[in-house]
């Protein structure tokens, strides 16, 4: 099955854990007496000695760091620790284990099409007890990424061909999708991709206009009224595996 697919790629990397936390000990870098990202950074099956972190992009739902990790060559590497926001995902052991479903099921694919699965998915490093995820010591869940080098992250996008690369890129992924068993995720936040219910919400506020702006984007109105009959809630489309994992 999948899980048991997602289990044995994790079960794989733990071997890198006893020589990693060896490490850290030997340069009195002790978990038990660390707080914060440095207790969390202690406890993620990342290879080296950890060197710095500094906050990472412009998220404003969780908070994100790159980690700097140097082994015994001197060799620099990169990861993204993450805080996960409880506020918003009440359930952050279901969120992880949709992740690891669809980005092993997503590393088979890219690698049958001869592609490269450590640059073109998420590859998810373990906690040293094995779980996709770490609980620091103030009940806050972190997760923990390969860095991904050379690239670009647009906040905004004004020129026509990176929209068109960045739309063949999603038609791609959503394609390999396209057969995964969306039935066996976890809905991390309730009635989140419900059309339905959103368009119904939205004609609601039309309606009511508390603020008495609507005058203001009536042709904007117009234009999502006259495209309800495409309002969906199919849970086993390749979309709705996409929404609910990649939150």
């Amino acid at each position: 099955s999948i899980v048991e697919v997602a289990k044995s790629a994790v079960t794989a990397t733990i071997s890198l854990c006893s020589s990693a936390l060896k490490k850290l000990e030997e340069n009195n870098f002790y978990p038990k007496q660390l707080c914060g990202k440095l207790e969390v950074a202690a406890n993620f099956c990342f290879e080296g000695v950890y060197k710095e972190e500094i906050p990472w992009g412009n998220g404003h739902i969780n908070d994100t760091y790159r980690v700097t990790f140097e082994n015994e060559q001197g060799v620099k590497k990169h990861y993204i620790l993450q805080q996960m926001n409880k506020s918003i995902f009440k359930n952050p052991v279901e969120l992880m284990e949709n992740i690891v479903g669809v980005t092993e099921f997503l590393k088979r694919k890219i690698s049958a099409n001869g592609g490269n699965p450590e640059r073109e998915t998420l590859n998810v490093i373990p906690a040293k007890d094995g779980k996709p995820y770490y609980v620091d010591s103030e009940g806050e869940y972190w997760r923990a990424y390969v860095f991904i080098e050379n690239t670009v992250s647009y906040d905004l996008i004004d020129n026509p061909e990176i929209l068109y690369e960045g739309g063949l890129a999603f038609g791609r992924f959503q394609s390999m999708l396209a057969d995964y068993p969306a039935k066996t995720l976890h809905e991390t936040i309730p009635g989140f991709h419900d059309t339905r219910e959103r368009f119904e919400r939205f004609k609601k506020a039309v309606e009511e206009d508390v603020c008495g702006r609507a005058d203001l984007v009536r042709e904007e109105i117009q234009f999502v009224l006259d495209r309800e009959e495409i309002v969906s809630t199919d849970g086993d489309s390749p979309r709705h595996a996409y929404n609910v994992a990649a939150l």
